[in-house]
């Protein structure tokens, strides 16, 4: 199997689970955050359905440097609108993915920087497995949320406590 058909398969089976946290968010309680320098609802989990959209631009740039962008999430009112966007980041994210190559995705470098400060150079390979970490971290920030917010917690890689 070759590491593009390998990360397609990975993103798809992490989608379910993406898929299953997002679609438990309230959005009468977008706005609750658990600490002044936590994260509002609506901005993590906006965060996590945004990730998948980021492969286009690791696979087709050399790099970001976030002092020059401008980000702006997009604005989500809704959980329905939520899931939409999960779903339009990740047709995005397969369809970039779909036409790579493992020879780009090993030979190719993909730089993250703050002007003169470099984050980080890695393949782009390691990038996109970069976001896929990311997600599941987020993830799992979003599952406490949930659960002080005392919503069920769907599964990941197993039942849950609330499935059991």
């Amino acid at each position: 199997m070759t590491f593009t058909a390998s990360l397609l398969n990975e993103m798809e089976k992490e989608a379910l689970t993406t898929r299953k946290m997002l679609e438990r968010v309230p959005d009468n309680q977008f706005d609750w955050q658990p600490h002044e320098k936590s994260m509002t609802l609506r901005a993590l989990a906006t965060h996590v359905a945004e990730i998948p959209g980021w492969l286009p631009l690791i696979l087709s740039t050399s790099g970001i440097d976030f002092l020059q962008m401008e980000y702006k999430p997009k604005v989500i009112a809704t959980t329905t609108e939520l899931v939409s966007h999960l779903e339009e980041s990740l047709a995005a994210g397969k369809k970039a993915l779909s036409e790579s190559n493992d020879q780009l995705l090993i030979n190719e470098t993909w730089t993250m920087r703050s002007g003169d400060t470099i984050h980080s150079t890695d393949s782009k390979l390691e990038n996109i497995r970069h976001c896929y970490c990311q997600i599941v971290h987020h993830r799992a920030q979003l599952g406490v949320y949930l659960r002080l917010l005392n919503i069920p917690i769907p599964g990941s890689y197993g039942p849950s406590a609330d499935e059991a």
